[in-house]
């Protein structure tokens, strides 16, 4: 088991966006994660991540319980993610991005960090475009930039947060592929995505978020069939 969340909650004031959220995380393994907006899927990403504090529960990763450790510590422990609106050092290079990831969330020596910065690029396509100023990426390529440098941080654990947000279908398709090839290379993977026919072409187990709460968690085509989740994510009421 690569990650564990034990009980893990969390609330701002009267507000409660993670309530005794339990699930765990094979390696290797891909899982998706839908819900409406306000679900709490964002919150429970800057929990694993360390950006935010859990009040209660406990986060397990690779079997070390890192609930009181700090963002930095745990991105050098193999954890990364992107962002739903990317956020990229825009008067720096393709190529320079990539390598502030290498060098300080995996801890690269700069000549090993290029070698593998130039193999990340190589992986995502944007080799043709590493001098190129991240500020002047399209949106597809900003997305890809997103992977790249957290692949850069050569991560066990990749977190996507709607990364297939805004693209085309043919850009969605282009990105899954990606994934699809990073998912092979063996780095395990939590996606939270609302374009759903681009999560089920990746994940092979899907969780649902409703409130902060996991309402449904198994095989992907099973639980879109679950009436509580038709009627939650989809407003489609259950049959009575």
């Amino acid at each position: 088991m690569i990650l564990e969340l034990k009980n893990l909650s969390k609330a701002f004031g009267a507000l409660v966006v993670s309530e005794d959220l339990s699930f765990g995380l094979e390696e290797g393994q891909a899982l998706g994660i839908i819900g409406p907006n306000g679900a709490g899927k964002t919150t429970m990403f800057n929990l694993i991540t360390g950006t935010l504090r859990a009040d209660g529960g406990e986060i397990r990763f690779g079997g070390e319980n890192i609930t009181g450790q700090s963002a930095a510590v745990r991105a050098r422990a193999g954890i990364a993610r992107s962002f739903q609106v990317p956020q990229p050092f825009s008067g720096m290079s393709v190529f320079e991005n990539t390598l502030v990831a290498a060098t300080t969330a995996a801890g690269l020596s700069v000549s090993a960090a290029n070698h593998h910065c130039i193999e990340v690029l190589e992986q995502i396509g944007l080799t043709d475009k590493a001098n190129q100023a991240a500020g002047r990426l399209t949106l597809l390529e900003r997305k890809q930039l997103e992977l790249a440098r957290a692949l850069s941080a050569k991560p066990k654990l990749l977190l996507l947060d709607e990364i297939a947000g805004g693209l085309t279908e043919h850009e969605c398709q282009t990105l899954v592929a990606t994934i699809r090839s990073i998912r092979q290379s063996g780095v395990s993977i939590i996606w939270i995505e609302h374009i759903v026919h681009a999560l089920l072409a990746v994940v092979d187990r899907l969780l649902v978020l409703d409130f902060g709460r996991k309402i449904a968690d198994g095989d992907p085509q099973d639980v879109m069939a679950d009436d509580t989740v038709r009627a939650i994510y989809m407003g489609i009421e259950a049959d009575v």
